[in-house]
């Protein structure tokens, strides 16, 4: 499958997806100190649509984060990021996930909770990944588990991929798009889903983490975690 990463997000076909954006974390977090949710998620979703030029973006689950509840910050956060898609021309579109409860108090636009993408490749289906898929793919894209990885000291916000992974079909987890989101680290984690959320990842050394280094603007790719894992 054709992947290209960048930002915490992946460009699949002719669609952008970004998953755990957790609008709402900034109210959540209850500090006295702006932490500019908005602005940041904003800006970065128009930086790749004005990159890409992608038809659609894909939320790929817990566009919000309180279960019960949306702040009016909330809302008028998830209404900027669907103006931004539309004013980019492309379709906006929420693979809904556990954290996305409210969703219809502050979305009127499309959901589904898998979306598929046809590519050269195969078909690549989106979905949140908290449960297992019911559509057959080449390759299901996925947020959920939020992984992180540190490397020589330095922690990474970091993606994962392994080939025939689940039922014979690749899967490629993103890492948490939000900046406000400290993420789980996959360093000393073994197996599959008892160590993580998603029933996708059965065993989580055959994934390859892969980051994205924003200062090199460049791609970092390592081998299976169990290859290398004690040297982490």
């Amino acid at each position: 499958m054709d992947v290209t990463f960048r930002d915490r997000a992946v460009v699949v076909g002719d669609a952008l997806i970004c998953a755990d954006l957790h609008v709402g974390k900034a109210e959540a977090a209850n500090v006295s100190l702006p932490l500019g949710e908005r602005d940041h998620l904003v800006d970065r979703v128009s930086a790749l649509c004005e990159r890409y030029d992608p038809e659609t973006v894909v939320f790929a689950g817990d566009l919000l984060h309180s279960f019960d509840r949306v702040a009016t910050a909330a809302e008028e956060t998830v209404t900027a990021l669907e103006r931004t898609v539309t004013d980019a021309g492309a379709r906006p579109i929420v693979t809904p996930g556990n954290h996305d409860a409210m969703l219809d108090a502050v979305w009127s636009g499309p959901t589904e909770h898998e979306f598929a993408i046809e590519t050269p490749a195969g078909t690549a289906v989106v979905c949140h990944g908290d449960h297992e898929p019911a559509a057959d793919a080449d390759c299901y894209v996925v947020g959920h588990d939020h992984p992180t990885i540190t490397v020589e000291g330095k922690k990474w916000h970091c993606y994962l991929y392994a080939r025939e992974a689940y039922d014979g079909a690749d899967v490629l987890v993103l890492p948490a798009f939000s900046h406000l989101i400290e993420g789980v680290s996959i360093n000393r984690r073994y197996g599959g889903t008892a160590e993580t959320h998603s029933p996708l990842i059965r065993d989580l050394d055959s994934f390859r983490p892969v980051v994205w280094d924003d200062d090199a603007a460049a791609v970092r790719e390592f081998p299976p975690l169990g290859e290398f894992r004690e040297l982490l």
